[in-house]
């Protein structure tokens, strides 16, 4: 790709700040080693740079005291009801989850004394071999105990 001088004079900036996309870059490097008018531009802009560099940037007075000043404002702090009943939801929600999650795992008396034990019927999906398979079939009243 063959640049021309105002193409190039408008990228100069952009090259200096390594912003420049590839296929530009050597495109510019090109033009720049054959044309003394676009050395030049690239040269003021360098010095430009410098000079630019060089200069503070104050900041406005008090600046620090009013950003501070602000920040409080941005985001109120935390009242103690609201961390209350942010607890409470929480805690209201696990209950909730739990006792909804017992009807999907139907219970079955264990040996008739009210315990509750996972009825193992419901688990007979397991792969031949696995260890709930194992599990699944052991029956303790059969006698084939692990």
């Amino acid at each position: 790709m063959q640049a021309k001088c105002p193409e190039v004079q408008e990228r100069l900036s952009a090259w200096l700040d390594g912003e420049l996309e590839e296929t530009w870059q050597a495109a510019l490097s090109a033009h720049l080693e054959g044309c003394a008018r676009c050395r030049r531009e690239l040269a003021q802009l360098q010095a430009l740079d410098a000079i630019l560099e060089d200069l503070p940037a104050p900041a406005p007075l008090y600046l620090a005291d009013r950003v501070l000043a602000r920040l409080p404002q941005l985001r109120p702090p935390r009242r103690w009801w609201q961390s209350l009943a942010l607890a409470a939801t929480l805690v209201m929600g696990l209950t909730l989850g739990g006792a909804l999650a017992r009807n999907f795992y139907p219970m079955a008396p264990a040996n008739g004394d009210g315990a509750e034990v996972a009825a193992l019927e419901d688990f007979q999906d397991f792969p031949a071999g696995s260890l709930g398979a194992v599990l699944a079939s052991y029956h303790p009243e059969e006698g084939n105990g692990l």
